[in-house]
């Protein structure tokens, strides 16, 4: 179940409408206060005033920081992802370990990455649309199996999501756990890691 938003559900509203505009200057600036001040810091004035919507709109949309965070969570998942096609599963697992590594490294991108992960630990509602922002992640990513499949790469039966799961959990686990140090190095080896095993069959279904 998704936490609820009290916004027009997408695709209800009139495509480039007042809703649609609305709904993406808030977006926006929440991303902004996030990228700023942390999700400890985004409060509902902060938006409002950023977006130059009223806030007793955002309060009616959005009910609070946590329908802002739930909903941006929400439009970014169904935002595509850029898939590598690098022409070998080797390579399109390392690029895609790489990807999140210079994600969290840029300036922009990085802080509110962070701010969601960091207020998932302990805003449940946050982490519910984190962790359908992720399952919608791993579902694109999960095409450069099938390619590898069809290619004879891999196993037939082989879980694409499961193998991305794989390759990149190191990365947060330095990141967010034990705070080691993640390089281009560090996300090769994850992706060779995962690799391995998807080789040796371990994630057929």
């Amino acid at each position: 179940m998704r936490p609820e938003v009290r916004m027009t559900a997408p695709g209800s509203a009139r495509p480039g409408g007042r809703t649609a505009r609305v709904r993406e200057a808030v977006r926006a600036a929440t991303l902004a206060e996030l990228a700023e001040k942390g999700f400890e810091g985004l409060t509902v004035e902060g938006v409002a005033l950023r977006s130059g919507v009223h806030k007793t709109t955002v309060y009616r949309r959005w009910g609070g920081v946590e329908g802002l965070a739930a909903d941006a969570l929400d439009l970014a998942s169904g935002e595509p992802w850029p898939i590598p096609d690098t022409g070998t599963i080797e390579g399109d697992l390392r690029a895609l370990a790489r990807l999140v590594v210079t994600s969290f490294a840029d300036p922009e991108i990085g802080p509110v990455s962070r701010a969601f992960i960091s207020a998932a630990v302990s805003n449940p509602p946050t982490a519910t649309a984190l962790h359908a922002f992720f399952a919608a992640r791993h579902r694109q990513s999960a095409t450069l199996v099938t390619r590898a499949v069809e290619r004879g790469e891999l196993p037939q039966g082989t879980d694409g999501a499961e193998v991305v799961r794989v390759a990149i959990a190191p990365l947060y686990y330095r990141m967010f756990i034990t705070g080691e140090p993640v390089d281009e190095t560090i996300a090769d080896r994850a992706a060779d890691a995962a690799l391995a095993a998807a080789r040796a069959a371990i994630f057929t279904t």
